[in-house]
Formats: C-alpha cells, sequence, structure tokens
C-alpha cells in the first residue's frame, strides 16, 4: 500500500494562505504596458539617483554617496521584480518619507548639536578665510581701469569687464571668478553691451539696483590673495586687495599693522591676546554644548528655570484641561433639553482656529486697553503679560480655554462607552456618587484616556505657539545674555537661541531640542510603562 501524507490540523490553513498570497500575487500581476511605465519611472528615477551620486562623489560627501547608492539598489530591487516582495511595494514610500522628513532631520538635528553652528560660524574654513578678505578690501592705488558693463544670467548679477592689457572680456559673479567670454559687442567707448548668455542691464535697472552693484565683490582667480574686481558706477571696475593678508603656508592674516592671527583651535582667527577675527567657521565641539547646558551660569540658571517651568506648565495644563472637559462631560452626559446645543458651545474654542484666538486673548489681557483690565476689573492696572508670575497665570488660563474642548469631547466619547451593568451594580450595593466616580468610573475612564493624556503631556510640553503669540516668553531675564524670559518652555527657548534677535547659536539650539526628545521620549515611556497596569481594569 501506498503511504497517504500526513494531514495536520494546520495544514487547510496554510493552503488557505497560499492560496490567498498566489491570488494576492495574481492581482497584481501588471500586464505589458503596465511593465513599461514601471520601468521608465525606475529609469527616471535611477537617472536622478545617479547624478546625485556623481555629484557627491565630486565634492567628497562619500556618506551621501553611500546612501544614495543604497536607496536606489532598494529600490530596485523591491520594485523591478513583478510578483516579489508584495508588502516592500506598499511600505517603501512611506519609509521613504519618514527617512527624508523624520529621521533626516532629526539625525542632523544631533550632529548640529556636537559643532559651533551659528552666526559667525556657519560655513567651512575657506569660507571664512574669504569672507574675511572681502570684509577688509581697499582699492589698489595704481589699479588700471577696466571699462565694464553689469549683466544678468540665471537671476544673478555678472560683472563683464574688458581687460585692458588683453583686451579680452571677462566675466564673474560674487561666486565665480573671472573667465572669458564670446559674443561680445562693444559700444563706441568700448564698453561691453551684449555677450553670448547675458542680458545687459540698461540705464534704469542700473540705477535701481545700484546698492547690489556696489556690493559686487568678483575674484579675479580662484586664489581670494589675487584680489577681486569692483564697481561702484557699473561702468568702469578697478582691482581692489584685502588689507588683510593670508598666508597659506602659515594659515595666519597679517593685518596692516603686522599683528599676525592664527587658527585657535575653536573656529576662529585669533592674536597673542585672544582678539579673533569674523567671521568664523563651523567645527566639531563633542559635548562642548550639553557640557554648557548645565556648567556654564549663563546658560544653566535659565535652562534649568525654563526647564522647571516647562514640566509646571504641562502638569498643570494636562490636570485643568482634563478636570475641567471631564467635568463638563459628565454634566451633559445625563438626558436635557437641548443637550446637543450645549455640547457644541462647549467645543466653541476647539473650532475656532488656535493663532487666531490667542491674539484675540493677548488683545483681551492688554494691560493699557485690555477688555479684561478696562470693563471686567473696572479699569485696574494689572500686569497680565509683562509680570513674571502674572505672565505664567495667563498661559495657564488661556491654555484652559484652548484645551478644555479637546477633553471634553474624548471625555464624552469615553463616558459613553462605560458599561451601565458595573455602575448599575454599584448603586445596587449602596455606592455614594462620589465612592462610585472614584472607584468604578474613573479607573475605567483611565484605561482608553491615559495614552491620550499623555500625548497631551507631550503636545503642551512643546505648546510653542501659546508662549510665542501671548507672552513671546517675557518678561526677559536679566542675569544672562541669553533672550530667555519667565515664561518661555523649552521649545520657545530653543527657537529664540536658534532664530532670535541675537546671537543664533544653532548648535546650541540643537542640543535642547535633543534634551526636549529624550526628556519627553522618556515621560511618554514612564508614562505608558505605568498605565500597563490599567489593562487589568475590566
Amino acid at each position: 500500500m501506498t503511504a497517504q501524507p500526513t494531514q495536520t490540523p494546520d495544514s487547510p490553513r496554510i493552503a488557505e494562505r497560499e492560496a490567498r498570497v498566489n491570488r494576492a500575487q495574481a492581482a497584481h500581476s501588471l500586464s505589458l504596458s503596465a511593465q513599461l511605465v514601471k520601468i521608465i519611472l525606475l529609469g527616471l528615477f535611477d537617472a536622478v539617483m545617479v547624478f546625485t551620486a556623481i555629484t557627491a562623489a565630486i565634492e567628497e560627501a562619500w556618506l551621501v554617496f553611500a546612501g544614495v547608492a543604497a536607496i536606489t539598489i532598494v529600490i530596485n530591487v523591491i520594485y523591478l521584480p513583478p510578483n516579489r516582495l508584495l508588502p516592500g511595494k506598499y511600505l517603501a514610500p512611506g519609509v521613504a518619507f519618514m527617512l527624508i522628513f523624520s529621521v533626516s532631520v532629526a539625525l542632523y538635528t544631533v550632529y548640529a548639536s556636537f559643532t559651533n553652528y551659528g552666526d559667525g560660524h556657519n560655513g567651512s574654513k575657506n569660507d571664512a578665510i574669504v569672507a574675511i578678505q572681502k570684509a577688509n578690501q581697499v582699492r589698489v592705488p595704481d589699479s588700471p581701469e577696466y571699462p565694464a558693463a553689469v549683466a544678468e544670467r540665471n537671476d544673478d548679477l555678472w560683472l563683464l569687464v574688458v581687460d585692458p592689457a588683453s583686451g579680452d572680456v571677462l566675466a564673474g559673479s560674487n561666486d565665480t571668478p573671472l573667465a572669458q567670454v564670446s559674443g561680445v559687442q562693444f559700444d563706441s567707448r568700448g564698453r561691453p553691451i551684449a555677450a553670448d548668455d547675458f542680458r545687459v542691464l540698461d540705464f534704469a535697472e542700473l540705477s535701481q539696483r545700484q546698492a547690489e552693484v556696489a556690493a559686487m565683490q568678483v575674484p579675479i582667480s580662484d586664489d581670494s590673495t589675487d584680489g577681486f574686481i569692483r564697481t561702484t558706477t557699473g561702468s568702469v571696475a578697478y582691482v581692489y586687495t584685502s588689507t588683510m593678508v593670508y598666508d597659506p603656508a602659515t594659515d595666519t592674516f597679517t593685518d596692516p599693522s603686522g599683528r599676525v592671527y592664527r587658527d585657535g583651535g575653536e573656529g576662529l582667527f585669533v592674536d597673542e591676546a585672544g582678539n579673533s577675527i569674523l567671521p568664523g567657521w563651523k567645527i566639531n565641539v563633542g559635548l562642548d554644548n550639553y557640557v554648557s547646558a548645565v556648567t556654564d551660569p549663563d546658560i544653566r540658571a535659565p535652562f534649568l528655570r525654563v526647564l522647571v517651568w516647562t514640566f509646571v506648565f504641562s502638569i498643570v495644563s494636562v490636570a485643568t484641561t482634563f478636570a475641567l472637559g471631564l467635568a463638563l462631560a459628565m454634566v451633559f452626559n445625563v438626558r436635557l433639553r437641548g443637550q446637543r446645543i450645549y455640547r457644541g458651545l462647549m467645543i466653541l474654542p476647539y473650532a475656532f482656529p488656535a493663532a487666531m484666538m490667542i491674539m484675540v486673548w493677548s488683545g483681551l489681557l492688554n494691560r493699557d486697553f485690555g477688555f479684561i483690565n478696562q470693563v471686567i476689573l473696572g479699569g485696574a492696572d494689572v500686569a497680565w503679560l509683562t509680570s513674571p508670575t502674572l505672565a505664567k497665570v495667563s498661559l495657564l488660563i488661556v491654555n484652559l480655554w484652548l484645551g478644555f474642548p479637546y477633553q471634553f469631547l474624548v471625555c464624552t466619547g469615553a463616558l459613553q462607552s462605560l458599561p451601565d451593568e458595573v455602575l448599575e451594580a454599584a448603586q445596587v450595593d449602596g455606592a455614594s456618587p462620589l465612592q462610585t466616580f472614584f472607584s468604578i468610573k474613573l479607573p475605567l475612564l483611565m484605561v482608553s484616556l491615559a495614552p491620550l493624556l499623555i500625548s497631551s503631556f507631550a503636545f503642551n510640553f512643546n505648546n510653542f505657539n501659546l508662549v510665542y503669540l501671548l507672552t513671546r516668553g517675557g518678561p526677559r531675564f536679566g542675569d544672562t545674555s541669553l533672550d530667555v524670559g519667565a515664561s518661555d518652555i523649552l521649545i520657545s527657548m530653543v527657537y529664540k537661541v536658534a532664530f532670535g534677535d541675537m546671537d543664533r547659536l544653532y548648535g546650541l539650539g540643537s542640543a535642547f531640542a535633543f534634551l526636549i526628545f529624550v526628556i519627553v521620549g522618556f515621560v511618554s515611556w514612564l508614562g505608558f510603562r505605568q498605565t500597563r497596569a490599567l489593562e487589568d481594569i475590566n
């Protein structure tokens, strides 16, 4: 007898699963025309990626080159075969957007936090050398006159000049050294009036853009020590050289008085007395930004005060909005006439744009003409937005008004999902309303609301719009050079440090941003861990 294959209980299930997979793959099999479209799109994608990789290789950005190469290979492996890696065809776009718009931004923020990136330290060392030379220029006394014209190409201003020695016509821009051009036409004075790929500005355009023309500094060659060509009239140009003489052999600058500036190792050229010349350049500083946050008195004191207030603001905001939202949800959870109207009125603050409402509140709380001072308080002089304490109180009040409708909505939904049998059993057992609420309703509500409260905490921890639009973080602390105030929270402090009206310290701001990420992540992890106990409540 021939042995029959053993059938396991899972065999029909496995066969059914394989059949479903085969049907799905067959459904996604592409026709010839669809295959051609796919190949064309992949070819265009590969062409763009190859061009990007070549550019990265020319610039010696090997990390970018490796990333582009890896992405190109992965995309082709996923999409080129017709019936393989089907889940990857759906996951790849979402993962790609996540890497581009989330992961890459986060990684760059972390990278910037380990540098001195900021005002005066934006570019490379070569950029700083050229900028120093451009910022300290004088006209060469015996410079020959260069007949010149100002032209436009690709929306950039270019300077066309005639070399008085050779008669060649050269063109250059602020970022491009002089190079010979062709197809030039001259006027009767020997001044260029046309050239291939250039549009020479007429007198009216030249007059309108006079400030841009006067600011032009065209390098004579790739070596910035050779000087620059500049013009003030747009018709005649002269050679300018820097008073700060750079010596590539010793990597030093020498000023007209003979003082020597060397690379001080901190992204600046400094002399023996410690005097520096700007701009500097971006360098890696390791953990200096993080160390400064906890050791530099000028940074540590405001940072700790802002950190404490951020926790207070977030916790109190969540507690007050949840308490008011839950109270109103319970009030309007009973049957009464006009219940829908009342519920609609409760969510009106949530329906209006938050930014507009914050600006309205800013007017209401104004010290001089605000409705609250002038009408409700009878002309009282209350500094709601300029007192350190009252500014914080104002933030909490406005945030309560903006935030309770959301809590009202989620609490209303959660209350309606509570099992009636449990509540009726509590009444039969003689439990008081308070006992029923604290022992039954609230624990059951927290099962579904705890994650929302954690997300609400994270939102308020980074509630930049409210702070910036209502108080702008003021009043400012007087014991620090940072533009930080009493009502600032961490995210508004980061904004002011990185993009404020004073020194823009992108590296330090990135370090603060990373600390915010760590703090919010830790608090969220701790909160979710503590709420696991609620999962056992039935």
